[in-house]
């Protein structure tokens, strides 16, 4: 396995501060995460809404910087030309550089273009921040026509194309500097079903013409499983489950992977359905101690969800249940979970 990023123990904490500007807690966004990226391959990232996904895109980009931990660089993106392979220590040049290599598509794909620019603006943008500007004009309409756009997709603006070509035009752009990694943050979300399966198909076909590795991160578990040759699942900024993806599927460990794969939707009538109780923990954590821990004991509104459904045999976890923190152990060869072992 070759490996093209390494993620070692990042941690993510947002200060939370009261009226006089004293911190009095925080928010471990990311809490400890530690991946390794394969080079050609596509490594998913899947959780519900506040789990960390999108802080750890932000913080592999060094667009925020992380609290502690390492992104370690492979030789295939320095290139041995850069003073460091830890991305924290890079220089404000080494770091422009590193962005070259680094696209990214975003979830929304009208927010992510500028609408007062022309389509040719915006695909040539990068290009022109970073000093490509020869054969500016023909560079754009090669990347438009690889993601299945032309010529005469130059002088319109994004409100002229449908979701999908939005997202087409983002996904040129991201490509305009030839990267080596493509960060893709929920990019079909925001798309039709029909549209979904187009752009995933494009995304698979660029993969093997240009030789990408993606960063897929998104919530559904459908799309993952299609696009993704590993997996990792993320709750309140941890991974509590680590495996290729036919792994994951097919056995899966951790209570909580199992409950949001019984929640994918299924033509199977018998399948079995795991539901999961009580609200989601605040990722707070109090600088004062008879304040920090997450509850680990069974609250008063989860017996009540639990009177609820007794009797109608429903199977269930609780979320009082998931916040103990347990170590990730090894499975079996390249399955890591947060479980108690045997």
């Amino acid at each position: 396995m070759k490996e093209i990023l390494k993620l070692k123990n990042l941690k993510k904490h947002f200060p939370v501060k009261n009226s006089w500007g004293t911190d009095v807690a925080l928010v471990k966004a990311l809490d400890g995460v530690d991946l390794k990226i394969e080079s050609g391959k596509t490594f998913g990232i899947v959780g519900e809404s506040g789990c960390g996904k999108t802080t750890l895109m932000r913080t592999l980009l060094r667009l925020v910087e992380p609290t502690s931990g390492s992104v370690i660089l492979s030789e295939e993106i320095t290139g041995n030309n850069f003073s460091s392979k830890n991305l924290e220590e890079l220089t404000s040049e080494e770091l422009r550089n590193f962005r070259k290599q680094i696209g990214v598509v975003f979830q929304d794909p009208m927010g992510a273009l500028n609408p007062r620019m022309l389509i040719k603006d915006i695909v040539s943008e990068p290009l022109v921040i970073h000093g490509k500007t020869d054969n500016v004009r023909s560079r754009v309409i090669e990347l438009l026509e690889n993601v299945g756009l032309g010529e005469e997709h130059l002088y319109r603006y994004p409100h002229e194309f449908s979701g999908g070509q939005r997202q087409r035009i983002v996904i040129a752009r991201a490509l305009a500097l030839d990267p080596k990694i493509l960060v893709l943050d929920e990019p079909t979300s925001a798309l039709d079903v029909s549209v979904q399966a187009q752009i995933l198909n494009l995304l698979n076909d660029l993969q093997k013409k240009y030789d990408l590795t993606y960063i897929f991160i998104s919530h559904d578990l459908s799309v993952i499983e299609y696009m993704c040759d590993r997996l990792a699942v993320m709750y309140l900024g941890r991974v509590v489950e680590e495996a290729d993806t036919d792994e994951l599927f097919s056995n899966p460990q951790h209570p909580y992977t199992k409950a949001l794969l019984s929640a994918t939707p299924s033509f199977d009538k018998n399948k079995d359905k795991i539901m999961i109780l009580g609200d989601v923990p605040s990722p707070i954590n109090y600088l004062d101690e008879s304040k920090a821990k997450l509850a680990t004991e069974i609250t008063e509104q989860e017996k009540l969800e639990i009177s609820a459904i007794e009797g109608k045999g429903i199977d269930y976890i609780v979320r009082s249940s998931l916040n103990e923190v347990i170590p990730l152990v090894q499975i079996s060869d390249g399955h890591y979970a947060r479980v108690r072992q045997q």
